[in-house]
């Protein structure tokens, strides 16, 4: 009989714990996630006056990894900001006209090296959303903002391979414009295609200056994962 009882008396209180954390849990998605941890890595390629012939697709392909944090402001902007290193490399086989013109200018034949950006971006949604729950399965957003770059480069001043590199530092702002098409894997997470194109204010990250119609830019194609996280108020 004290057993009926018990069980009587627990039953209730059973229930009505299961029923106040299914009210909390429903309260707590009614708060947005409005924060997004995205980390991506990805191939890359710098544009360079020793680069490699591009037309022709001789040019050398290199690592590039990011870690963003970005703040959800509306329902269709974000602000973003972006911490990152892509490697550089010069390739391609320039023919001797080209060469010569190096020589002559003593502009660098080779450069290796990486390149650490920072940047803050506004960026769009094309379709808009006010709380995570209720993003669509996929969407298109992009936007464009400005950052700063360090490169830590070795040069050499023609292709014999007993040439001792020399050390290089330069930094440069950067226009970064960035677009990504992402797909909804859970009720937080995202996964994403992303381009961006960090388009510098320098044509000297190589060490040569003039040999091609534009300065020195750099191109990079990641996937990357989003992490919508709970907002310090949700705690």
């Amino acid at each position: 009989m004290n057993l009926s009882r018990q069980l009587l008396f627990l039953l209730p209180v059973l229930l009505a714990s299961t029923l106040l954390a299914e009210a909390q849990n429903f309260y707590k998605e009614r708060i947005s996630r409005n924060n997004i941890l995205t980390i991506g890595a990805g191939p890359s390629f710098a544009y360079l006056d020793n680069g490699g012939q591009y037309r022709s697709l001789d040019f050398e392909i290199k690592p590039s990894v990011a870690v963003s944090l970005t703040r959800k402001i509306t329902s269709t902007m974000d602000v973003r900001a972006t911490l990152g290193m892509q490697s550089i490399s010069s390739g391609g086989n320039p023919p001797t006209a080209l060469r010569d013109q190096w020589f002559a200018n003593f502009s660098s034949f080779t450069v290796r090296g990486s390149a650490f950006y920072f940047d803050v971006i506004p960026s769009f949604n094309l379709i808009r959303f006010s709380n995570h729950m209720h993003r669509s399965k996929v969407n298109l957003y992009g936007g464009a903002g400005l950052g700063v770059l360090h490169a830590f480069t070795e040069q050499t001043k023609s292709f014999s391979p007993d040439e001792t590199p020399t050390k290089h530092q330069t930094t440069t702002g950067y226009v970064p414009v960035r677009a990504g098409l992402s797909f909804k894997i859970g009720p937080y997470s995202d996964i994403a295609g992303e381009g961006t194109m960090l388009w510098t204010f320098t044509d000297n990250l190589d060490g040569n200056v003039g040999s091609n119609r534009y300065g020195d830019h750099l191109f990079q194609a990641q996937i990357v994962y989003r992490r919508f996280f709970r907002p310090k108020e949700m705690d």
